[in-house]
């Protein structure tokens, strides 16, 4: 007897281990199959595990497999041991890691092959003109019989179906059926690009990252904005494929992925396949189906797309590996980019981060003292791909502009310099990390915020739906027009967001074509690809953009950046809001100049003189990685430190902080008993910096740790005191997470 090892497709603990099935005899089921099993009184799917020749049960209370969902294994054999991983490394249970590794709609059988059905002629041209001469009165048939002369015709678009019925039942005409792929907008683009030459400094970096092929190896490709890091990308990847490897490309944002997969796709053509989020269901499952079988080779897509079922893989691209959207927000909590790590290592691949601006704690791993285990190559790239100078980039004082009487969201300068771009017929990029027209509506008389009533935040007024929005929960209000405090009408909508920037550019330059691209213009498929098609036509010539737009977008006639409100991220309460800041604006600086236009760029700041602003605007990255490592050495902030907390929230407030203070008390006996209070710094449970979101009260219970500490040890017991939350207290742990709102 031949048993199968499964896990159900069910997120609990209680059932977070293997159950035994029998299979049944003639039925043929392999590891990684979706198999339906019975459980209870219900019937589930699950993921076969492992085969095995016994079992711990009884025999006669072993009970069979169901069926087979799809004859195909859906997870491959490195994905499963990928999943086990993840299963220990994010302390999530094996059923949700296993998830991640095929389309979502797969489960439960809710998309499947599209197919088309066809009508075909099955007479000759004397059997045809028989069966008129025979059926006089059948014109309808007739009709359809001559049309199918000239070739088949989908049944779908036949109006006369009664007719088409009747000549199948005679035997005239038979239905035939074929799959019909269902193909991403951004693959729909047959052009091919040629190759462009490379600089000196791109093919080093091509022969070094080719030369690993044969091996595998982690490198960092530090280039300069517009250093052409994206052609090292192809022609590394092309030597994969030569020798008969595949590649992942992950990309941060769905906002990048179109303008990556036209790169790729007009290199490799039908060799390039896109995972992300936005495809619909169909597009998602016939572009897994292709990578799956081989037929596609080259994967592009956001932070998912690291799962994808490609074979002998040969490389692995992390591009602007900085970003903080490679690390999912949601249980199982992973970092794509460790991710990568673990499944270049299983394959012997190249793993290949790129950025001009690396995370601290990606760069510290190509200095010297690293570990080898840890380390990765450094390769950089120090000129622009066209040998254009970087761009010019000048720094405004917006307190001198306020005390000169300009109470603009424009400096003087950046008015100056966008009426100049316009009239050069140039275009230009306008950088503003806050979405909605104002960021918060007060009351001049008393001081009253309107804030919302289920989250602890200020509402942002949306213009053009003239509502206060909460950017947390979606909650929407009118906005007031006297104070619901003191009943005066001094209502006043300060701060700016993109749809006021948006306004004032108008305004001021009637003339312009101006598009915005934020999340609120970006809710509809395609709406991306629409959006940065229009700008890159020439039929917009403002863009106006939250971080969407700040990296790794190339439009040769851009001659000018302004970052609105450089302070909008350096005061966020985060020790990692210089980092970000210096990120940002290197990232959104470099989108001038990349062609043959001179560029500009133009910081708006109240902090002129703030180092991390300064050297952005120098590009100085190495100056800005040694001042800013050192502060974190100081300060006992990752890298040098890990920061882990368990987030309680819920109804009842009470019960919230009684949860997270009993927690921090077992934590607390636990660091005593284990002798790891010598490896913590801090541990505390305290209101969460956001008290509230959705109605539902926060604490949290924060522990910072020495890097040496035996992290898997105590996020293994965080992880059990949040499994433990009581009823109506939920409670997630978080290591090292993006905010620490």
């Amino acid at each position: 007897m031949t048993y199968a090892n499964v896990i159900v497709d069910l997120s609990a603990e209680a059932v977070d281990r293997q159950f035994s099935y029998a299979v049944p005899e003639g039925m043929d089921v392999q590891p990684g199959q979706l198999v339906q099993v019975p459980f209870g009184p219900r019937t589930l799917e699950g993921f076969v595990v492992s085969l095995s020749d016994s079992c711990n049960v009884p025999p006669e209370k072993v009970k069979p497999v169901c069926g087979v969902v799809r004859e195909e294994p859906v997870v491959l054999p490195d994905l499963m041991e990928l999943a086990e991983w993840m299963h220990v490394r994010y302390l999530c249970n094996l059923v949700d890691a296993l998830r991640l590794m095929l389309p979502a709609q797969m489960r439960g059988g809710r998309v499947r092959e599209r197919t088309t059905r066809w009508a075909r002629l099955n007479l000759t041209d004397g059997e045809l003109e028989a069966f008129i001469a025979a059926n006089p009165r059948a014109k309808k048939q007739i009709e359809l019989l001559k049309a199918l002369k000239d070739g088949d015709m989908e049944t779908a678009g036949i109006e006369t179906k009664s007719a088409l019925k009747a000549l199948v039942d005679k035997g005239a005409v038979t239905i035939r059926e074929s799959e019909q792929r269902r193909t991403p907008h951004a693959l729909s683009n047959d052009e091919r690009t040629a190759d462009p030459a490379l600089l000196p400094e791109q093919k080093r970096a091509v022969e070094t990252l080719t030369a690993a092929l044969s091996g595998g190896g982690r490198f960092l490709l530090h280039g300069v904005t517009g250093s052409g890091k994206t052609e090292v990308y192809i022609r590394l990847i092309r030597r994969a494929l030569e020798m008969g490897k595949s590649a992942i490309v992950l990309v941060p944002e769905i906002a990048l992925t179109p303008q990556m997969v036209a790169w790729l796709h007009g290199r490799f053509g039908g060799d390039a396949a896109v995972l992300h989020s936005a495809l619909s269901a169909g597009e998602r499952f016939d572009e897994w189906r292709r990578i799956r079988s081989g037929e596609a080779r080259v994967v592009i897509g956001a932070r998912s797309a690291v799962f994808a079922p490609v074979q002998n893989l040969g490389v692995i691209v992390v591009d602007e590996e900085h970003e903080t959207t490679y690390q999912s927000d949601h249980r199982p909590r992973y970092d794509a980019r460790e991710v990568a790590w673990k499944r270049a290592a299983q394959h012997g691949a190249v793993l290949l981060l790129g950025s001009a601006t690396p995370s601290i704690s990606t760069y510290m791993r190509a200095m010297p003292g690293v570990r080898p285990e840890n380390r990765l190559a450094l390769i950089e790239l120090r000129q622009r791909a066209n040998g254009r100078p970087l761009p010019e980039v000048e720094i405004v004082d917006m307190r001198g502009e306020f005390e000169r009487g300009n109470h603009s969201i424009f400096s003087a300068k950046l008015a100056t310099e966008l009426r100049a771009c316009l009239d050069g017929g140039h275009q230009a990029m306008l950088f503003i990390n806050r979405r909605g027209h104002s960021t918060f509506v007060s009351c001049r008389k008393c001081g009253y915020v309107v804030k919302c009533d289920q989250c602890d935040v200020s509402m942002t007024w949306h213009q053009a739906e003239n509502a206060l929005r909460c950017h947390y929960c979606g909650k929407t209000l009118p906005p007031p027009k006297a104070c619901p405090r003191c009943s005066s009408a001094y209502i006043k909508y300060f701060g700016a967001g993109t749809q006021k920037v948006q306004e004032e550019v108008r305004r001021l330059f009637p003339d312009a074509r101006v598009a915005r691209m934020d999340v609120d213009t970006t809710r509809e498929k395609d709406a991306h690809e629409r959006i940065l098609n229009r700008f890159r036509s020439g039929e917009a010539n403002v863009l106006v953009g939250t971080q969407m737009i700040a990296k790794g977008l190339d439009f040769p006639n851009v001659a000018l950046v302004g970052v609105v409100a450089a302070d909008l991220s350096l005061n966020l309460p985060d020790f990692r809001s210089v980092e970000r800041t210096f990120q940002l604006i290197t990232q959104v600086a470099g989108r001038a100049g990349r062609a043959d236009v001179p560029g500009r760029v133009v910081v708006q700041t109240y902090d002129p003189d703030h180092y991390g602003i300064q050297l952005a605007a120098a590009q100085d990255y190495r100056a800005f990685y040694t001042r800013e490592s050192a502060y974190r050495r100081a300060a006992l902030y990752p890298p040098f430190t890990v920061i882990a907390r368990i987030i309680y929230s819920g109804r009842d407030a009470d019960a919230v902080q009684a949860a997270a203070k009993a927690a921090e008390k077992a934590l607390g006996e636990y660091l005593d008993d284990t002798d790891a209070r010598a490896d913590t710094i801090h541990l505390g449970a305290m209101e969460a910096p956001i008290k509230m979101i959705r109605g539902k009260t926060r604490w949290q219970v924060l522990l910072k740790l020495y890097f040496k500490a035996d992290l898997e040890a105590v996020a293994g017991k965080m992880q059990a005191l949040a499994d433990e939350a009581p009823a109506g207290t939920r409670a997630e742990l978080e290591v090292n997470p993006n905010n620490l709102f």
